[in-house]
């Protein structure tokens, strides 16, 4: 039997990633607030039917999806962003400094020919910008954390869920590449930036969740150690 979602709280599950969907996925993420839903990342849409079928299982809508919130343009993150605008219906959120890679099908810049791929252009419906935005799902609230360092524009996104603050910080890992427009000095910023946040949850992109202040605090700076 195929593994079904991930509670990580009663509000939040990893409905897709590798395990889940497809095997280059990166982690997909639900928030469920009030009966209002945001998808956090797309996948590369290679296993949407499943990830669909994940949906349905938690007992979400397709009108109750609010967003499409984007941590960033890479295309593990984003090759199924364009069709599950379609299906959804849900606008997708980005940053302004990624939005255009997005929106011209970039597959450089989006990685996409690293996959063998080619990244289906997504319009960018709302571009966030600066440093910090809210906004919010059902009576809650979502904050955008503007993080560059892996690509210009990536995004984490923090909330409260049973107590706890989550960090959705995908790619904290890296990697820092010239095609990618990585800038080593942003990304140092960027994770210094986390580690204050003190979560009490990380949901990453490719090593999954962890749980406590201490386990997500040594998971940050292990790569803040890795990166002179």
């Amino acid at each position: 039997m195929a593994p079904g979602p991930i509670t990580i709280t009663s509000e939040i599950f990893q409905v897709g990633g590798y395990g889940l969907t497809a095997p280059e996925d990166a982690a997909i993420y639900l928030i469920d607030f009030d009966d209002q839903v945001a998808l956090v990342d797309a996948g590369t849409g290679r296993g949407q039917t499943r990830l669909l079928d994940h949906l349905k299982k938690i007992g979400v809508r397709h009108n109750q999806i609010q967003y499409l919130l984007l941590t960033h343009c890479h295309y593990d993150h984003t090759g199924g962003a364009f069709d599950l605008r379609n299906k959804l219906g849900c606008p997708v959120v980005a940053h302004e400094l990624d939005a255009g890679f997005l929106e011209q099908g970039d597959n450089e810049a989006t990685a996409a020919s690293w996959y063998g791929a080619k990244l289906q252009a997504c319009p960018v419906d709302r571009r966030l910008n600066g440093s910090r935005q809210t906004f919010l799902l059902g009576n809650r609230s979502i904050t955008a954390l503007h993080i560059p360092g892996h690509s210009p524009g990536s995004l984490a996104f923090l909330t409260e869920s049973a107590g706890q603050t989550v960090l959705f910080g995908q790619d904290v890992h890296g990697p820092l590449d010239a095609r990618l427009h990585s800038s080593r000095a942003d990304y140092r910023a960027s994770l210094e930036q986390l580690l204050t946040l003190e979560a009490d949850i990380l949901c990453e992109g490719h090593y999954g969740i962890f749980r406590g202040k201490t386990a997500v605090a040594d998971f940050i700076r292990s790569f803040l150690e890795d990166s002179h």
